[in-house]
């Protein structure tokens, strides 16, 4: 009952306070709506673009990874910090000055406005058919274990997955669909500092529980048990092999925190370019530490479990069960489901940004008032929202989806990617060069992945799936540079220059990121074997 209540209790806290921070805010305006009126602090960006990533599949799949694994698959988390700095320095300045909301509004004026629906169209795809229902399938597995829902409620497992699922898809719903990015964002950073304390508490009370009540012992007999395992540097057979990080790894990390709607919406609401530089840079800094939560439970659980769980997605759960005290739990959960409920209504809200601007008022009602583009924003959202509940039931084996997500996601991260910095990089290459880059991109990389590696040459005998989106990427590249040389646009493209806010930059922002992408090097150098 303890647990239930903080539960309760830690959730509608966040709630309030959301609430009252958005009050002010016109939500009837776009800008007021999809980018919080253009408002946010550099600690509510941060806050916002750690809990937008974070939520369970990753909590429970990282974890997973690295009681397979080890230490290795820490490049999700730390490589993320050298992405972040070059978004800072490079990509955010251009965004604001172009006074964008949505990053295929660049494609639009660099290419045309069918690139840009192509896109978004791929973007939404990607969200309503993976993203969202996998979010929601796998916090509310972690949700109804925690809580024990079936007994609670006297319900089958099934039904209690059900409900755990509308339950969080309609909360996060009220927030993402009729809150707005200021709602989301304020609740995120408030949950930020929730999930930072609950975090750490899992590690803290794995080592305390393996090296007899002390932290320090612990880490001690846990480098000493298994020191391979603390290898910074991956092998063939493991997840994220070391020659990744040079290949496709960056190209990931560049896409999600550099282009990725749900992501870069976040930045792209700062109320001036000094503010959401130092988000950005924020977030960096407390991206490297994220391997305290996201990789080290996962090495604690093979060593406290003797490497004996039937599946490596059960590392993070089973550890949370064995180690932290009942008193506890209940905060945990309400973190934990701060979390989840993020990276719903992050996606959803980011879903009805891209609807609203780039579709609707492009294609379906060009003379709609703002008030009116965001009302049917807000309807899609709900729709999106529902079939995402209904399709979360069907997705089976939610623990292992993390690397798989990865995967998928190159479906149309790559191509987007590809068009984006030849854009920004040449002024010649034409709108059809980008149609080609980013349809044919999407074609290579699913003929690639799932015809050719499974049906031809066999999962075993095949390239890693980070080497491919790293050639995919240099061809569509190529290709796009060669149209550009044969077929050139009549006139070279010039970016226009809308400043809605400041763009003076932060001063020591080139230093911070070099302090920030010296401190990864260094981190890698030393757990390097």
């Amino acid at each position: 009952m303890i647990g239930i209540i903080s539960f309760v209790g830690f959730t509608s806290l966040v709630a309030i306070v959301a609430y009252l921070a958005t009050r002010k805010t016109n939500e009837k305006t776009s800008d007021g709506y999809f980018l919080a009126g253009r408002s946010l602090t550099a600690g509510v960006i941060a806050g916002s673009l750690l809990l937008t990533n974070l939520s369970t599949e990753q909590i429970v799949g990282l974890n997973g990874s690295a009681y397979k694994d080890g230490l290795s698959v820490m490049a999700w988390e730390t490589l993320a910090a050298i992405a972040m700095v070059v978004t800072a320095i490079f990509l955010l300045p251009r965004y604001l000055k172009g006074g964008l909301t949505t990053v295929p509004q660049f494609l639009a004026s660099r290419f045309d406005t069918s690139t840009k629906t192509i896109a978004s169209g791929l973007f939404l795809t990607g969200y309503v058919v993976v993203l969202l229902p996998v979010i929601l399938y796998s916090g509310s597995v972690a949700i109804s274990g925690m809580f024990n829902v079936p007994e609670l409620l006297n319900v089958s497992e099934s039904t209690a997955l059900v409900i755990c699922i509308w339950g969080i898809g309609i909360i996060g719903s009220i927030y993402a669909v009729f809150g707005g990015l200021k709602a989301v964002a304020v609740s995120d950073s408030i949950n930020a500092i929730g999930l930072i304390i609950g975090g750490i508490m899992i590690p803290v009370f794995g080592l305390m529980a393996i090296g007899d009540g002390n932290v320090f012992d612990g880490l001690d007999t846990l480098m000493s048990a298994n020191p391979e395992r603390f290898d910074s540097t991956g092998s063939a057979d493991q997840e994220v092999p070391f020659w990744t990080i040079f290949t496709g790894m960056m190209l990931v990390q560049l896409f999600y925190w550099g282009t990725n709607q749900q992501i870069i919406q976040r930045a792209l609401g700062a109320k001036n370019l000094q503010e959401g530089q130092k988000g950005l840079l924020l977030a960096a800094f407390f991206k490297i530490l994220g391997p305290l939560i996201l990789v080290l439970p996962g090495m604690i659980a093979y060593y406290y479990f003797e490497g004996g769980l039937s599946s490596s997605d059960l590392a993070y759960p089973e550890l949370v069960r064995a180690v932290l005290p009942n008193y506890l739990v209940g905060f945990f959960a309400a973190v934990l489901f701060g979390a989840i409920l993020s990276s719903f209504n992050s996606v959803l809200n980011s879903s009805v940004t891209l609807f609203g601007i780039d579709i609707y008022k492009q294609h379906i009602n060009k003379d709609a008032t703002e008030k009116t583009t965001v009302k049917y924003g807000k309807i899609f959202g709900v729709c999106l929202a529902l079939a995402a509940m209904f399709i979360a039931p069907a997705i089976a084996n939610a623990g292992s989806l993390f690397a798989y997500l990865q995967e998928i996601n190159g479906i149309y991260s790559i191509p987007i990617l590809t068009i984006i910095v030849v854009g920004y990089l040449t002024k010649r290459v034409p709108a059809i060069a980008a149609k080609i880059g980013i349809i044919g991109g999407s074609l290579l990389y699913i003929t690639s992945q799932f015809i050719l590696k499974p049906y031809v040459f066999g999962d075993d005998n095949y390239l890693h799936y980070l080497d491919v989106m790293a050639i995919l990427f240099l061809l569509n590249a190529g290709i796009m540079l060669l149209i550009g040389k044969f077929y050139p646009r009549e006139t070279p493209y010039e970016i226009q220059y809308t400043e809605q806010v400041s763009i003076e930059p932060y001063k020591y922002v080139k230093q911070a990121g070099l302090i920030i992408c010296l401190i990864v090097i260094g981190i890698y150098i030393y757990f390097a074997k």
